[in-house]
């Protein structure tokens, strides 16, 4: 494996062993109870540990980022009384951190130009599960463009994964228990600038954990599919490996994520101790407390005992 070159020196933690964790919310709408869930739990298990709890806004996807969301999100977060111990960082005031990780992969040849449409691939690819259904998350790249682009221009940049039987990747989750996926057989070399010139979610999160330090990451069952690949760039970058925890997303009444686009509202501000309550429900925590202060005294043994019975369960 090789040493980490990247540069570290914005980094505002003092020693890397000291739990920290952060909600890293996407500024596409308002704050809701999904994403509350999610917050919460990160702010527990990080007061749990006497941690620092730091919060980050993943706005590079410049296309879904609604105007404002980003200042809405915070002022709600404080209404909750969810206040960051250091001061927020927003994503794309770093984007340079993503092309010195995409030049090291470069040098050491984990990277290669690719010319595909995701239209061509998906005519390339037959996806099926064990039950016979067409995957509908990440279509797995057949490697049309790994030994050459054969003529066409470069659109995106892959990161290549190891042939199948090296691409395991195996790890520990806090709530989930063992969690083990192949990249190969699952999704391929997969990207991490794409066509349109963005950073894919897998690099942006990977070195920006590394950079603030984060130990521990808190996050929706929904990334838990991601996790490997992020642990994958990790080991190519030289960069400390976290723990997780993943925790139940919040679905509607038709079994979907709750999300902006299945009908979430928004959190309301003038109720935050009902609020926080129903969050709590969410995560397995019986809290009955008459305001926000008593809420948190309570909710913080209370995590730390749900994290418990997690241990005896695993």
């Amino acid at each position: 494996m090789s040493q980490a070159n990247l540069d570290f020196s914005e980094s505002t933690t003092s020693s890397r062993g000291q739990y920290r964790g952060r909600f890293a919310p996407s500024p596409t709408g308002p704050l809701h109870i999904g994403s509350l869930v999610t917050a919460l739990a990160s702010w527990l298990d990080a007061r749990v540990h006497g941690g620092t709890w730091l919060v980050r806004i993943e706005d590079i996807d410049f296309q879904r980022n609604v105007p404002g969301a980003d200042r809405d999100i915070l002022a709600t977060l404080d209404v909750l009384g969810l206040i960051p111990d250091e001061a927020p960082q927003w994503q794309s005031t770093h984007l340079s951190r993503f092309e010195q990780a995409l030049e090291q992969l470069q040098a050491n040849g984990s990277l290669y130009p690719c010319g595909c449409t995701r239209r061509e691939i998906a005519d390339s690819v037959t996806s099926i599960d064990a039950n016979g259904h067409v995957r509908h998350q990440t279509l797995i790249y057949p490697g049309t463009c790994r030994n050459g682009l054969h003529g066409r221009p470069p659109r995106a940049w892959r990161v290549r994964v190891p042939d199948a039987d090296a691409a395991t990747i195996c790890f520990n989750d806090r709530w989930q228990g063992t969690q083990c996926q192949n990249l190969a057989e699952t999704v391929g070399d997969f990207v991490l600038k794409r066509a349109d010139g963005m950073w894919a979610y897998q690099i942006a999160v990977v070195v920006d954990d590394a950079t603030q330090g984060i130990t521990d990451v808190v996050r929706g069952a929904d990334l838990l599919d991601s996790t490997p690949r992020q642990i994958y760039l990790q080991q190519l970058l030289g960069l400390p490996a976290l723990r997780y925890l993943h925790v139940p997303v919040v679905v509607n009444a038709d079994g979907e994520k709750l999300s902006k686009q299945t009908g979430a509202r928004a959190i309301n501000r003038s109720q935050p101790l009902a609020a926080l309550t129903e969050a709590a429900q969410h995560l397995g925590l019986d809290i009955r407390a008459g305001d926000v202060e008593e809420f948190y005294r309570d909710a913080v043994p209370a995590w730390a005992n749900r994290l418990a019975r997690l241990t005896t369960a695993a």
